[in-house]
């Protein structure tokens, strides 16, 4: 019985429980939860991630849109460019002035932008869900006005970093900007960056440029109906704006002085005594010279200048008196219905004059720098520079007689023909076909070569009609390469501003290049003749004159550049419409004229009564064929600054103009009645004979 008694009770096997008894017991560690507890997980979950993902946003906004750029005015501030004489060339950009800082305004000013704009300022987080709720409410039942929801903050991050379309997705980043903004600054200073960047309508940006703008004082001494004028003005500022809706602006203002009473900033007492505000307008004259200049130097100097508060004077390189002169000489000029341009530059490319046109109200169109046009013959410069670059000299022959190439026949202006003639004389009679031999002869790619080292940028012909300037060019451009022979260094790149500082490296990149001294000295010849005894004589000043006239096909331009006394000058003329000119006008008439008044009194040059125009058929150089008159056969003479040239087969006879007109020194004068000396010019290869 004892070993019963010690044998182990037998363990009955459980029956299979059923889920209602197996859950009875007390709950396992591993139950599952309920649905109200997955939903509750679910949602922290959500919630966490929203969250996380809300701190990556802040965290990329910080890298995105850094708060530094709440500190910069939202619009390009106001730049007064000056002459290199200190006057007022033009004024360019919105009115902006200083920011300022809430502690030392008075509390009705940000309160008056508060009451209209965001009574909640101070106890929301950037979005203020009661605000939009109550504007959803209020456009919903209006009678066609609306309300915005957006807060100061909302309206800080959408004026500093967003767009001003209104899509969902700008709204939800103009919310997350806001969050932003004021996680990382405090109200105050979300305030002062507010009020130092909207816009209150004139062209002016920022509280403090408003106050001086409409009322002639600092905002630190704004009044009630002041302050409450400026804060109606941003529901429209442009359409609001005093200046030109006064009472439009009052009504405004008397709302705002209202909801400042609903939000218990000033009494209905106060309210009622208060005196309507009164504007003292200061408007800056708005300066005429230089307009076009102006607008073609602006971004430079916003370069220049950066992106700051309050307005900036950039010194630029343009000289007041010589500017009034050019648009004197384009206002007096003959001109018709035809448009014009001038540009003028030292051989540096410091820009002292610019005439993008005769009216810059009528048209802002910056001929000078954005039309481009043919230059006509003025572009023979590269063409008889790449041919001095391949050894040829200004008394080298060329042939000045019909040529055809191809399908290709260029013609000289008139139709005549002077046969064998000297590089000089080709260039001073601005012979289009000597033009097209010579490229012919040195290649289109080498006279390319010429007008690119020269700073010519524009798209060129790479046929031999590149000889007679049917690649369109800018103004300024053919100005440019004419410095460059002014300075005898290349390239010279026009500049409204004065240069920088260079570092070394930046000096030695920048290095210009300088002609050979034969080079220069030939090319200045060439230019000598056509200015002074060529198709430009009526642009030769008393001192020294180089340049070179251009006109193109049915004479739809008409062009002289050339320069003198340090100056170097461009004139076109023509129409915008590219119809000719009436009379067959050419770069030898109105526009020499023009480049001629305009340059004496710009270097200081006495200037006559210039001679009558003259054209290609018609030279003052005299190259005259003479042949049928003196029985010579092949004969020519020609008349340019280094004197006479008589040509008579391959035989030529130079007469230096400034021989010594009497004996030499030491030799007995003449007795009266003797007979000037004859000259005695080679035999005619025809009969042999000489002729005196």
């Amino acid at each position: 019985m004892t070993e019963a008694m010690n044998d182990p009770l037998p363990t009955p096997e459980p029956d299979a429980l059923s889920p209602r008894e197996f859950g009875a017991g007390p709950p396992s560690a591993f139950a599952q939860p309920g649905p109200w507890k997955r939903r509750v997980q679910i949602g922290g979950w959500v919630v966490a991630a929203l969250l996380a993902l809300m701190m990556i946003i802040i965290a990329w906004l910080a890298v995105t849109a850094p708060l530094s750029r709440s500190l910069k005015p939202i619009a390009p501030p106001s730049i007064s460019l000056m002459s290199a004489d200190g006057h007022l060339i033009a004024r360019r950009g919105a009115i902006i002035d200083k920011p300022v800082t809430v502690a030392a305004l008075p509390k009705h000013v940000p309160q008056a932008f508060m009451a209209i704009e965001d009574r909640r300022f101070y106890s929301h987080w950037g979005v203020d869900p009661r605000g939009i709720a109550r504007a959803a409410w209020h456009n919903l039942w209006s009678d066609g006005s609306s309300q915005g929801g957006s807060t100061i903050t909302q309206q800080l991050a959408k004026g500093v970093f967003l767009s001003a379309d209104r899509t969902f997705g700008r709204k939800a980043r103009e919310a997350l900007i806001a969050f932003w903004l004021e996680a990382w600054l405090t109200k105050d200073q979300i305030m002062e960056r507010y009020l130092s960047n909207v816009y209150f309508g004139d062209n002016v940006y920022g509280l403090r440029a408003a106050s001086l703008h409409y009322f002639n004082r600092q905002p630190e001494r704004l009044t009630i109906p002041q302050a409450a004028m400026l804060a109606g003005l941003l529901k429209a500022p442009s359409r609001l704006a005093p200046t030109s809706n006064l009472k439009g602006a009052q009504e405004r203002a008397a709302l705002v002085t209202q909801a400042m009473v609903e939000a218990g900033y000033i009494t209905k007492a106060q309210r009622n005594a208060l005196p309507p505000a009164r504007l003292n307008v200061q408007e800056a004259p708005d300066p005429t010279s230089g307009t076009y200049f102006a607008d073609w130097v602006l971004p430079q100097a916003r370069d220049r200048a950066g992106t700051v508060y309050g307005a900036q004077n950039v010194a630029t390189t343009l000289d007041w008196r010589i500017q009034r002169l050019a648009e004197a000489a384009i206002r007096h000029a003959p001109l018709g219905k035809a448009q014009a341009a001038l540009v003028a530059m030292k051989p540096d490319g410091s820009v002292v004059a610019m005439v993008g046109g005769r009216n810059y109200g009528e048209s802002a169109f910056n001929r000078a720098v954005q039309a481009k046009r043919q230059p006509g013959s003025t572009f023979k410069l590269f063409v008889y520079l790449a041919a001095f670059r391949a050894g040829m000299t200004p008394d080298d022959f060329i042939e000045d007689t019909p040529i055809t190439t191809g399908t290709y026949r260029p013609a000289n202006h008139g139709g005549k023909y002077r046969g064998r003639i000297t590089l000089r004389q080709a260039f001073a009679a601005s012979s289009n076909v000597a033009a097209v031999r010579l490229t012919q002869k040195v290649g289109v790619d080498n006279v390319i070569k010429v007008a690119r080292d020269l700073g010519v940028t524009a798209p060129l012909t790479e046929d031999l009609s590149l000889a007679l300037g049917t690649s369109e060019i800018p103004l300024v451009e053919l100005t440019e390469a004419y410095a460059a022979v002014a300075a005898g260094a290349y390239p010279v790149l026009a500049h409204g501003l004065p240069p920088e500082e260079q570092s070394w490296f930046g000096r030695l990149m920048s290095r210009q290049k300088h002609f050979s001294d034969d080079q220069l000295a030939m090319i200045r010849d060439l230019l000598s003749s056509a200015a002074n005894r060529g198709t430009g004589s009526a642009a030769a000043l008393r001192t020294s004159t180089f340049g070179k006239t251009g006109t193109t096909q049915d004479s739809r331009d008409a062009i002289f550049v050339g320069y003198a006394g340090g100056l170097v000058t461009a004139v076109w003329i023509g129409n915008d419409d590219n119809t000719p000119l009436p009379g067959g006008a050419a770069g030898g008439g109105v526009p020499a004229r023009i480049w001629r008044n305009f340059m004496g009194s710009a270097i200081n040059e006495p200037v006559e009564d210039a001679p009558e125009e003259t054209k290609d058929s018609d030279l003052v150089n005299a190259i005259a064929n003479v042949a049928s008159e003196a029985g010579l056969g092949n004969m020519s003479v020609g008349l340019d600054t280094q004197g006479v040239t008589v040509n008579i087969g391959n035989g030529q006879l130079r007469l230096p103009i400034d021989q010594p007109q009497g004996p030499p020194p030491g030799a007995p004068a003449p007795q009266p009645g003797t007979p000037p000396p004859r000259i005695i010019v080679p035999a005619d290869p025809a009969t042999g004979e000489q002729r005196p």
